[in-house]
């Protein structure tokens, strides 16, 4: 292939390290593929169809939910297609597409994150005043901002990468913008300049203010009963161990991406991959099991379905 002008297709090369034992990966692949849809839509159902659950705090977990099946969706369909063909590539416009898709699906993550940290603040610090700073109308424009920011700031970093590509070969098994910004033909310093404004300004506020938010619920329970610290726990507990897992993973994909090439293989594969595993998985498992009224309702569904059965 003549690759030195006008490269139009992408070749994923990433699967190397998957190649011996594809169709194992594949059955492995699907299954977690599948886990992941199912264990979030039964949280996502609960919460939609219990009205006494359509609260704030409620609301912004089936939000983070239905942001990791739009995130899972973004990968794990061409995943499977590409560990079952000959040829893993991706044209370059979709592998621009998949890059917006996978970085706006990150972006929000970390704004719902904030946004959650928000309503718990307002819950632990300022009761009296809750109904009042977190009214419906409230929580539909900090949803709306939690996916319309990262949409339009990763917007932009796409429209900066598309490029004419003097390369080929994307040594990974998904796409994202940085490392097909490096196979452009042109100089990339505005395009990196953009990425890491973006990436910082993505990430950095809620962080900063998720860890001003405990600071403040800390403080607050610290001069409050034994009771009262239980009771915030409770509820705290889940969104603070779903954050951390996600910064962590987060972050080891984002110095993954910026330091291709100075990783090996195997271990930037491992990298690309769990974030994409990970906290799918562990936030329905934690939101389900410890926020109690949720973890009710699944038990009253499961009980309901045996009864059913059992009377047929």
């Amino acid at each position: 292939m003549d690759y030195s002008t006008n490269v139009t297709y992408l070749s994923l090369e990433g699967h190397v390290e998957l190649e011996k034992y594809r169709y194992v990966y594949f059955v492995i692949t699907l299954s977690v593929y599948m886990l992941i849809t199912c264990c979030n839509a039964v949280v996502i159902y609960v919460i939609y169809t219990n009205e006494r659950l359509h609260e704030p705090m409620y609301i912004f977990i089936a939000a983070l939910l239905c942001n990791a099946l739009f995130g899972a969706a973004g990968l794990y369909p061409k995943l499977l297609s590409d560990l079952l063909s000959e040829k893993q590539i991706i044209s370059h416009g979709a592998c621009l597409f998949q890059a917006f898709w996978i970085y706006t699906n990150g972006g929000s993550e970390f704004a719902l994150l904030a946004a959650m940290a928000y309503d718990r603040y307002v819950s632990i610090c300022k009761p009296l005043q809750y109904a009042t700073l977190m009214k419906m109308s409230t929580v539909k424009k900090l949803l709306f901002f939690c996916w319309f920011v990262p949409s339009c700031e990763m917007g932009i970093s796409i429209i900066l990468t598309y490029r004419p590509l003097c390369k080929y070969k994307l040594n990974r098994i998904y796409c994202n913008a940085h490392s097909v910004a490096k196979l452009s033909c042109g100089d990339i310093t505005v395009v990196n300049l953009y990425g890491l404004s973006a990436l910082t300004i993505v990430v950095c506020p809620p962080v900063m203010f998720v860890m001003y938010s405990y600071i403040r619920i800390i403080e607050v329970c610290v001069k409050n009963s034994k009771d009262f610290r239980r009771k915030a726990l409770q509820t705290c507990f889940p969104h603070l161990f779903v954050f951390t897992c996600f910064s962590i993973t987060a972050c080891f994909e984002v110095v993954n991406a910026r330091f291709e090439g100075n990783v090996p293989h195997l271990l930037t594969l491992i990298l690309s991959i769990e974030n994409w595993v990970i906290p799918p998985l562990i936030n329905p498992i934690i939101y389900g099991l410890k926020l109690q009224e949720i973890w009710n309702r699944i038990k009253g569904m499961i009980w309901k379905k045996k009864m059913h059965n059992f009377a047929d």
